[in-house]
């Protein structure tokens, strides 16, 4: 469609237009003109919204949506419809479906499940065949299928030479390796993280040593072998120096945060409520604070909600038992807020198309108008109408909100909440 926006404030640094209100004139999906008072001579549809501000699409790195296999939990199609709602302009699909997404078949299935939507899907493929960590699944085949990053969602590589061979194989096609950390053996049955709540709680504990060792070796394997290495959902005060640490000696390593591990702790468990049971993790204060200082001085390369939708049946049970996971596409934009500063939220919720080598379109004349529309200023309470996605594991309900993602216009479409 096309479109003429109204009195928008520009968020985009990049932009000659940044922290200015225009109106854009938008024609078959390209931003034609920017300015004040624009004339429509064209019949173009019209959009104001009161508070109105626009950024560049955001794009989250970590998304599971179920389909196929678990379309009860979340389909494609309807995923996409609320992440656009969310704000979102784009998505890095995790691979945990069933079959899991581990040939070039699989890409090619959730890449035309994903046609013609508004919010754009890039299909993350399995590092190892079934993501059962024995043996590399096809890489290069489903690079050529359009997957944009190799890894296996919530599953630590244990075997650490098949994680070298992975390093060094992808260098060939300036591949990209996803190595979520978390020792299985010394994470052993626990479920929460290990500290004063797990012990008054009488929940078994995960110690931040799990993941730091997982880090400190991967970064390890990167200085062995070159090539580039994305650490997902780091949780830990430790694991942000270590990867600061890396960054200073020149290793191509990013990493990323979930919106959750920014803005709550283990002391939401009080009430063994398994909307807060997620993996990593929930932290204390010390290493939640440590992590949002990691994005601003960024350490931290970008935020992802880490939407992970679950049934009712998998939720509902006793804490010991019930499956890790939190929706977060709904929730992210305003509970960053909260938490960070405009500028750097937009920052980060931008930035991870940089890391998957996916083209940022900045807010200028003759660019693809891609873009996410929001308001700052509206404080609020997130609740179980504002649940946009058909699972409704959200660990925000209940919780104080600050502005609000107003919906999307991307690939020649306008999708509102």
């Amino acid at each position: 469609m096309n479109l003429i926006i109204r009195k928008a404030t520009v968020v985009d640094p990049k932009s000659p237009y940044h922290q200015q209100t225009v109106d854009l004139k938008i024609t078959n999906g390209s931003i034609e003109e920017i300015g004040t008072s624009i004339l429509n001579i064209d019949t173009h549809q019209e959009f104001q919204h009161e508070g109105l501000h626009i950024s560049p699409g955001w794009f989250d790195t970590s998304v599971s949506l179920g389909e196929p296999g678990f379309e009860d939990r979340e389909t494609i199609a309807h995923g996409l419809e609320v992440a656009a709602k969310s704000g979102f302009t784009g998505i890095a699909l995790q691979p945990n479906s069933y079959p899991v997404i581990d040939n070039q078949s699989q890409v090619h299935f959730v890449k035309q499940k994903a046609a013609n939507a508004a919010t754009d899907l890039y299909p993350i493929g399995a590092l190892t065949k079934g993501s059962e960590g024995k043996d590399l699944a096809e890489l290069f085949d489903m690079k050529n299928a359009g997957a944009v990053a190799f890894g296996d969602y919530t599953k630590s590589l244990a075997n650490a030479n098949l994680l070298k061979i992975g390093l060094q194989y992808v260098q060939d096609f300036d591949g990209l390796v996803l190595a979520f950390c978390q020792d299985e053996n010394i994470k052993g049955n626990g479920v929460a993280n290990e500290g004063i709540v797990s012990t008054r709680l009488g929940l078994k504990g995960i110690p931040n040593l799990a993941e730091e060792l997982i880090v400190a070796r991967n970064l390890f394997l990167l200085e062995y072998t070159g090539g580039k290495m994305h650490i997902p959902t780091i949780s830990t005060a430790k694991s942000v120096a270590l990867i600061k640490e890396a960054k200073a000696k020149g290793l191509k390593v990013t990493c990323s945060v979930a919106v959750h591990h920014l803005v709550l702790t283990d002391e939401k468990l009080e009430g063994f409520d398994t909307r807060y049971k997620v993996t990593p993790p929930l932290r204390n204060e010390e290493d939640r604070k440590a992590l949002v200082a990691g994005v601003l001085d960024n350490t931290i390369d970008c935020i992802t909600s880490d939407h992970n939708p679950m049934d009712i049946e998998h939720k509902k049970m006793e804490f010991d038992l019930a499956k890790n996971g939190t929706i977060g596409l709904e929730s992210t934009f305003s509970a960053l807020l909260t938490v960070l500063p405009l500028d750097k939220v937009i920052e980060k919720l931008t930035f991870g198309k940089s890391i998957l080598t996916i083209e940022n379109e900045n807010i200028k004349e003759k660019n693809k108008a891609s873009l996410s529309l929001f308001q700052i200023d509206s404080n609020w309470t997130f609740s179980k109408d504002n649940i946009l996605s058909k699972s409704k594991n959200s660990a925000f309900l209940g919780h104080q909100m600050k502005g609000r993602a107003i919906g999307i216009y991307n690939n020649g479409k306008l999708v509102l909440a």
